[in-house]
């Protein structure tokens, strides 16, 4: 049996010329927009399950080891949980 291991990794809301911009800056190149700050999270969490699969088949590393510090005004941090 499989063992499911699952991260909580910070997800950054912004806003943008185009609704919303969310970016996950634990996993380079993850980040997408929305019209709602809802549609732009479901649409990076996506994108961070695409890039985790891809990884996981070439057998890189999942997660780079360090997190960033977020700043600025106008930004929410969310934690969203991911099966790695």
């Amino acid at each position: 049996m499989k063992t499911t291991k699952i991260a909580h990794l910070p997800v950054t809301i912004e806003r943008n010329d185009n609704g919303f911009l969310a970016s996950c800056p634990l996993i380079q190149g993850a980040f997408a927009e929305g019209d709602t700050i809802e549609k732009a999270l479901f649409n990076c969490l996506d994108v961070v399950k695409m890039i985790l699969a891809y990884r996981d088949e070439r057998g890189e590393t999942i997660l780079r080891g360090s997190s960033e510090e977020l700043k600025g005004k106008e930004k929410v941090t969310f934690t969203i949980p991911v099966e790695i």
